[in-house]
C-alpha cells in the first residue's frame, strides 16, 4: 500500500499502482490526455439524443484519475461515451493525475471529483493538515488485491512465502500487512527477503525471477497472466483477514465544491452508476468503450480485466457506491491499533453516502 511513514509529507498513489497497470497497457501521458479529454462531443455523438444541452450549457467538472486509464475507471468512460454525464447537465473532463498524485489536486480544488483509496485517504486524514475531500462512492465494492507468485514454487498461502523474496515498495502499512497475513498463517515474517520492487509488469518479473511474490490486483496482474498463458499462484488479503476488506478504489469530490454544488455531485455520481451497471450487464461492449477511448491499452487484457471486474463493481453490496460503514471502521482502527497513522483516526469519517441516491 502506498503509505509514508507518520512523519513523511503526502505520497503518490502512482508509486504504488505501478504494477497495477502492466506494461503492455502503459499510456505516454500525452496520448492518454488526448483520450481522456472533455466527454462533452463524444457524449453527444455516442447517445445520438438531440435533446442533449450544448456543452455551453452544461455545468463542467473536472474529474482525475489516480493513474492511466484502466478497467478500475471502465464507468467513467462510459458515462462519457454513451452520454450518461451530459444527460445529468454535466460537461465532465477526465484528466491524469498530477506527479504528487490525484489526491493533492483534489484537495486543492484543482480536481473537483476523482479517484482515490481509503488506505490513501487515512494518511491526509491522519495528518497535521488533513485534505479537504471525502469518499463519496465505492468503485469496487471488495479489496482484490493478494499475493501472485510462479505456480511452480506452489506458494499458495502465506506461510509458504517463508525462505522466498517478495518485491516491497518500502512502504510501512505495505509491509505490515505482508506481516500480519504471514503470521495469521502461523509463518516467520523474518524469513522473507525483501527485494525493491521495480517493474512494471509483474509477469515479466516473476518470468525474470527478478522476485518470488509479488503484491497485485486480481483484476488486472492476474488476468494479465492468464492473457500471457503463465502460470500463477494467487491468494487474496481478505481471504486471509478481513481487516483488509477495504475499499481501493472510491470516488472522492473536494469538500468545498461538494457542499456549494450538492447537485452537481448527485448528477454526476447517478451518471456513474449508471456507466458501471452497463458494465456489469455489458462487460465486452464496456470494454470496448475503454479500447475506443483509450486505444494504447491491451484489448486481450481489458477484455479479460473487465470479464473478472463485472461481478466485483456491486458484488453482494445492495446497489453499486455504497460502502459498508463497519468495513470503513474496522480498517482504520487496525491502522491505529498497528501505530501506521501520524495522528489517531476518527474510524468512523472519511466518507458520505449522502450523495449517492439509491
Amino acid at each position: 500500500m502506498a503509505f509514508m511513514s507518520p512523519l513523511a509529507g503526502g505520497v503518490s498513489r502512482r508509486s504504488f499502482l505501478r504494477g497495477s497497470v502492466a506494461a503492455s497497457a502503459a499510456l505516454a501521458l500525452a496520448g492518454c490526455g488526448q483520450s481522456a479529454q472533455s466527454g462533452s462531443s463524444d457524449a453527444s455523438s455516442s447517445s445520438g439524443s438531440s435533446s442533449l444541452s450544448s456543452s455551453s450549457d452544461l455545468a463542467k467538472i473536472s474529474f482525475v484519475l489516480d493513474y492511466t486509464p484502466n478497467t478500475n475507471h471502465t464507468g467513467i468512460y462510459v458515462a462519457q461515451a454513451k452520454g450518461y454525464f451530459a444527460d445529468e447537465g454535466l460537461d465532465v473532463e477526465i484528466v491524469q493525475p498530477p506527479e504528487d498524485g490525484a489526491d493533492a489536486l483534489i484537495g486543492a480544488g484543482g480536481a473537483q471529483m476523482g479517484v482515490s483509496y481509503q488506505d490513501v485517504m487515512a494518511n491526509s486524514f491522519s495528518s497535521d493538515q488533513p485534505m479537504p475531500y471525502t469518499a463519496v462512492a465505492a468503485i469496487i465494492q471488495h479489496n482484490t488485491s493478494g499475493i501472485m507468485s510462479r505456480a511452480a514454487d506452489g506458494i499458495t498461502r502465506p506461510k509458504l512465502m517463508e525462505d522466498h523474496t517478495y518485491a516491497t515498495w518500502d512502504q510501512p502499512v505495505e509491509q505490515a500487512t505482508i506481516k500480519d497475513v504471514v503470521e495469521a498463517d502461523g509463518g516467520d515474517y523474518s524469513k522473507i527477503s525483501l527485494v525493491p520492487y521495480n517493474v512494471d509488469d509483474e509477469v515479466s518479473g516473476l518470468k525474470a525471477n527478478m522476485f518470488d511474490t509479488v503484491w497485485v490486483y486480481e483484476g488486472w496482474a492476474v488476468q494479465n497472466a492468464k492473457v500471457q498463458n503463465y502460470d500463477v499462484n494467487y491468494f487474496s488479503f481478505i481471504s486471509i483477514d478481513d481487516v483488509f476488506d477495504y475499499y481501493t478504489p472510491v470516488i472522492a469530490a473536494n469538500d468545498d465544491f461538494a457542499k456549494e454544488n450538492p447537485d452537481q455531485v448527485k448528477a454526476f455520481l447517478r451518471a456513474v452508476k449508471k456507466g458501471y451497471e452497463f458494465c456489469v450487464e455489458n462487460p465486452s461492449d464496456a470494454a470496448d468503450i475503454l479500447c475506443d477511448a483509450v486505444p494504447e491499452l491491451d484489448s486481450d487484457l481489458v477484455h479479460a480485466s473487465q470479464d473478472y471486474l463485472k461481478d466485483q463493481y456491486i458484488a453482494d453490496a445492495s446497489a453499486w457506491g455504497v460502502i459498508d460503514g463497519s468495513r470503513w471502521a474496522k480498517f482504520y482502527q487496525w491502522l491505529n491499533d498497528q501505530g501506521l497513522v501520524q495522528n489517531q483516526l476518527d474510524v468512523n469519517k472519511g466518507y458520505d453516502l449522502s450523495y449517492l441516491e439509491a
